[in-house]
């Protein structure tokens, strides 16, 4: 699990360094071109996606009270489907190697950001 998740970051890591060096490509070749003016577009690009990201993100309380409960129903619910086995080793190999607890957990807290992407989708239309 740490070698999946040390790849992630080390891939994330060199997506944003391959993008910024793209950037300030572009940028430079902007300016070199004479467009003074159109220098700052990247720059306008990425403020006026940060303002749609706040725009979209209105309750934030909202979102993270929902995941968190949905995180908590996860565990509710995991918890429940452990005491059925009689065997004390079994139980500890399920919830140490098995996959579900995680899958459960999982599609507990993606149902939490469902409900709210939909409560905001709603509320939007009114």
């Amino acid at each position: 699990m740490s070698e999946v998740l040390m790849s992630a970051v080390v891939l994330f890591a060199f997506y944003q360094i391959i993008k910024n060096f793209t950037d300030f490509l572009l940028r430079r070749k902007i300016i070199k071109a004479g467009h003074f003016e159109n220098a700052g577009i990247l720059e306008q690009k990425i403020a006026s996606s940060i303002s749609e990201n706040q725009e979209a993100n209105k309750y934030p309380s909202l979102k993270w009270g929902l995941v968190a409960l949905f995180a908590g129903l996860g565990f509710i619910l995991i918890h429940q489907m452990g005491p059925g086995m009689s065997n004390e080793d079994a139980y500890r190999n399920y919830m140490q190697e098995g996959l579900l607890p995680f899958g459960i957990e999982l599609v507990s807290i993606s149902m939490g950001f469902i409900v709210y992407f939909l409560i905001v989708n709603f509320s939007k239309k009114k």
